[in-house]
C-alpha cells in the first residue's frame, strides 16, 4: 500500500513538473515571435489600484525595437547591464560584488540582476524576494537566453518593464514623460527614462529631482564612451 501511494505521487511529481517545463518552454517559444500583452507585475499593481480605491492606470504600447530609438536601448545597458552583450544572462562578477557588499552589511545591493534576469522576472514570474521566486527566474533566464536573441531580449524588456506608476515600455514612457514617440527619444530623455529603473514609482523621468538629475548625467557620460549598441 505504501509503495502504491509512494508511486502515486511520484507520478504526479513527475507529470507536473514534466507540464511546467512543456509549458514553459512553449510560453518562451511563442513570445520569442509574439509580442507579449500583459504581464503578471501589470496585472498586480491594476489589482492593487483597485483595493486602494485608485483609478486604474495601465499604459501599455507594444512596439517593435526598430520603432524605438536606439538611444534607449544604449542607455538601459549603460544604467543597468554593461556586460549585458557578453554573458549568458548572469554577470558573475556582479553577483561575487553584491554578495561581498551583504557580508559588509550594505543595504544597497544593486547592480547583481542583468537585463535577462529582470525580463524574465517581469514576462513569466510575479515580484517578490523569495527563493523560490528567485529559482524560477534563474531558470527562466536560461531559457530566454537560450532560446532567444540578445536582440529579442532586449525588445521585450523595453516593452515591459515598469517605468512609472502605471506606465510600462519604452512608447508608453516615451508619451507621457516627453510627448514624443519612443522613436523620436534623445540621448537626454533616454537617460532619463533609464535613470528611474530602479525604482520607476518613486521617480520621476521628467520633471527629474536632484537623484534622477544626477543619475542622467552619469547615464550620459556611459553613452558617450560606448559609442553605440551593435545586435547584428
Amino acid at each position: 500500500m505504501e509503495d502504491s501511494l509512494g508511486k502515486k505521487i511520484f507520478r504526479i511529481v513527475w507529470k507536473t513538473a514534466a507540464g511546467f517545463v512543456g509549458l514553459s518552454f512553449f510560453l518562451v517559444v511563442f513570445f520569442w515571435f509574439i509580442p507579449v500583452p500583459l504581464t503578471p507585475l501589470m496585472l498586480i499593481r491594476c489589482v492593487e489600484q483597485v483595493f486602494a480605491g485608485k483609478e486604474v492606470r495601465l499604459k501599455h504600447d507594444w512596439v517593435s525595437i526598430d520603432e524605438i530609438s536606439k538611444n534607449l536601448p544604449l542607455a538601459v545597458v549603460c544604467s543597468e547591464d554593461q556586460n549585458f552583450m557578453n554573458h549568458s544572462g548572469f554577470d558573475l562578477k556582479a553577483i561575487e560584488r553584491s554578495v561581498e557588499a551583504s557580508k559588509h552589511g550594505s543595504k544597497r545591493l544593486r547592480g547583481a540582476s542583468t537585463i535577462s534576469q529582470q525580463t524574465a522576472k517581469n514576462v513569466f514570474l510575479w515580484p517578490g524576494r523569495s527563493w523560490i521566486r528567485k529559482g524560477f527566474e534563474v531558470y527562466f533566464t536560461v531559457l530566454i537566453e537560450f532560446v532567444w536573441s540578445k536582440e529579442r531580449i532586449m525588445e521585450v524588456y523595453l516593452n515591459s518593464i515598469e517605468m512609472g506608476n502605471g506606465i510600462y515600455g519604452a512608447e508608453a514612457a516615451a508619451r507621457t514623460y516627453f510627448n514624443t514617440s519612443a522613436k523620436n527619444l534623445s540621448r537626454n530623455q533616454a537617460a532619463a527614462i533609464a535613470a528611474v529603473l530602479p525604482n520607476p514609482r518613486k521617480y520621476s523621468a521628467n520633471p527629474p529631482g536632484p537623484y534622477v538629475q544626477e543619475r542622467i548625467g552619469w547615464i550620459v557620460g556611459q553613452m558617450g564612451q560606448w559609442g553605440s549598441l551593435r545586435f547584428k
